[in-house]
């Protein structure tokens, strides 16, 4: 956790020991159809042959299932789930509650771990062959539509950012490559009259395309990816007509 919360640690004092029992999905499906605080059902526990035998039985309310689509009125969840009983194995494991004011209380330790499965009937092959059927369905359908779609997710012909790189696209293209030389002098040129320039004024001064452009400058230039002049191209020292204001400092300096 990233904050500290206080937990109720009374469930240790009382020495109250739980049961960590895994449940099918649908049956905890089952539960939540319950009225508040109503009864689910009922464990039964007992001796057969020197072994305890654990079973949790379902009340008749709940063993009806909605099914989506299923008129088939034979079909119900089980009612008996006898508990397969597993030893702590050596851990010590705890549970928790989270109250809706954001409480955490300790319930008690784990004492005994248990798995609850169906008695297997006729009823519960064919809830296995719905769930089956449940999951092989598709999660996406496609559909015809009978008529336009006129809500704010109306599909476009194309989007405005497409549009934007068609159009930059085909001004590239008309674009063609000068001989170097005639381009190095239109950039030194440049350069002669301001000191920084970002790469679309490059652009629209030589009619160059922006890679070749770039090609270029890497040679000759420099690019200001933060400071003052963050997202600009400036002369290398050696290319240079004019002395940085680093550079004029320096040499005062020296002289």
């Amino acid at each position: 956790m990233s904050e500290k919360m206080e937990v109720d640690l009374s469930g240790v004092k009382q020495s109250k020991g739980v049961w960590l029992v895994k449940v099918p999905k649908y049956l905890s499906q089952q539960w939540d159809k319950a009225a508040e605080k109503g009864d689910v059902g009922k464990i039964t526990i007992g001796k057969y042959q020197g072994k305890t035998e654990v079973c949790f039985s379902l009340i008749d309310e709940l063993t009806a299932l909605d099914a989506v689509g299923e008129n088939d009125a034979s079909l119900q969840v089980p009612k008996d789930h006898p508990f397969t009983m597993h030893t702590v194995g050596g851990q010590t494991m705890a549970v928790f509650s989270h109250s809706d004011t954001d409480e955490i209380s300790l319930e008690g330790m784990v004492v005994h771990r248990a798995e609850c499965r169906p008695v297997v009937t006729d009823s519960y092959m064919k809830l296995k062959k719905l769930q089956i059927k449940e999951s092989v369905k598709p999660q996406r359908l496609s559909q015809q539509l009978e008529r336009a779609v006129t809500t704010i997710f109306k599909p476009v012909a194309n989007h405005d950012f497409n549009v934007e790189y068609e159009k930059k696209k085909k001004t590239e293209g008309k674009m063609v490559r000068a001989e170097r030389q005639l381009v190095l002098d239109m950039l030194f040129s440049a350069f002669e009259k301001h000191q920084y320039y970002n790469i679309k004024a490059l652009v629209d001064i030589t009619k160059q395309p922006v890679t070749y452009l770039k090609e270029i400058m890497r040679e000759i230039g420099t690019y200001n990816s933060k400071g003052a002049h963050k997202s600009t191209w400036e002369l290398k020292p050696e290319y240079r007509h004019y002395q940085s204001a680093e550079e004029e400092e320096e040499e005062m300096q020296t002289t």
